[in-house]
């Protein structure tokens, strides 16, 4: 079995306690990290962060990891021990929120960010310079091709008669059609790197406002607006919907709260300026990702920002089905109140500023 990672340093008392908790829970598993993520289908660079301390787990991940301990001796987990863990999850959450660790989960957004901006642009550069390649070439065989043809023509008016192709003229054809297909492939690729590295830069300047919002938190305009926007909370834990009731209620938005995807859809039907959608992505039914893909095919909602909130961990293949189905953010639970603060209120005033544009 591989050995866990040391626990992190610089940890609360309150994080390394979970995490030590966690840590001889998970030792009785007898098996790696990263078999174990795998088998759960988790990111197991994420795994190995929750149990060193440095990243808080959602307790759906706990629950997981004390079911299965369970299943692995043959018993049962009882209310003693979920009332422990849960006791000690509750005082590392606590012991972790504030602005300085929503800044650090927002900058390792930033820096994931900035590295698909860079990796793509850098894919960008080799494919344009292979779609250029290849169209000098098809240039090139273009001059060969049109003297050929000049050539077999001039013989064909000499000898009164129609002549069959040069065995030439088909090769240089034939490469010619292929190099066609090269350069359409290789500009679909293009503009896909570009479309993902203009995202990306866009991602980039959202969420450098939103560490700004964590540092100063935003101010509404001068005058007031007559009506502040709404948010919408998709979730199918009635649990969740509480918390994050109490998490934006010092924003002073009307929260328009749901607990699945279809509501979703009728909330966006019966109601309108929204400045944000957050919701769950795992729910039974229409999940997140289905629900996200309704919405931005609908004209009316398709402009409407959504903060996937995920259990799974914010692992690369995650966000990137999220970002296709249409989110601008993601965010893991447990919920970070002031790096959720900061985006919804970052999303509010951009929503502001373009209801006042003429």
């Amino acid at each position: 079995m591989g050995e866990l990672r040391p626990l992190g340093e610089d940890l609360t008392q309150e994080s390394r306690a979970l995490a030590q908790a966690l840590r001889e829970l998970f030792e009785g598993l007898d098996v790696s990290v990263r078999r174990y993520a795998a088998r759960h289908s988790r990111d197991p660079g994420t795994f190995s962060r929750y149990l060193n301390g440095t990243r808080l787990p959602p307790w759906e991940v706990i629950m997981g990891i004390m079911t299965d301990l369970a299943e692995h001796r043959g018993t049962t987990v009882t209310a003693e021990a979920i009332a422990l863990i849960r006791s000690l999850h509750g005082s590392a959450f606590d012991s972790s929120s504030s602005p300085k660790h929503a800044a650090e989960i927002i900058e390792q957004q930033l820096a994931d960010a900035d590295h698909v901006s860079r990796r793509s642009t850098v894919r960008g550069d080799v494919l344009g310079d292979a779609l250029l390649e290849r169209q000098s070439r098809i240039a090139s065989l273009e001059v060969r091709l049109t003297q050929m043809e000049a050539a077999l023509s001039a013989e064909r008016e000499r000898a009164g008669q129609l002549t069959a192709d040069h065995p030439d003229v088909s090769e240089l054809r034939g490469e010619r059609e292929v190099l066609r297909q090269e350069v359409s492939r290789l500009g679909g690729e293009l503009r896909a790197a570009h479309e993902q590295r203009d995202a990306a830069e866009a991602r980039c300047d959202l969420l450098e406002r939103q560490l700004a919002a964590v540092e100063h938190p935003v101010a509404l305009p001068a005058a007031p607006p007559p009506r502040m926007p709404k948010v919408l909370v998709v979730d199918d834990q009635p649990d969740n919907l509480l918390a994050m009731t109490a998490v934006l209620d010092s924003l002073d938005q009307d929260l328009v709260k749901v607990t699945s995807g279809r509501d979703a859809l009728k909330a966006l039907l019966h109601h309108d300026d929204f400045a944000v959608i957050i919701m769950d992505v795992q729910m039974p039914g229409m999940d997140g990702y289905e629900t996200a893909g309704h919405i931005k095919r609908r004209p009316r909602t398709r402009d409407v920002p959504i903060i996937f909130l995920t259990a799974m961990g914010v692992d690369p293949e995650h966000t990137a089905r999220g970002y296709a189905a249409g989110a601008v953010d993601y965010i893991s639970k447990p919920v970070d109140p002031w790096a959720l603060r900061a985006k919804v209120a970052v999303f509010t005033e951009i929503h502001l500023e373009r209801r006042m544009t003429p």
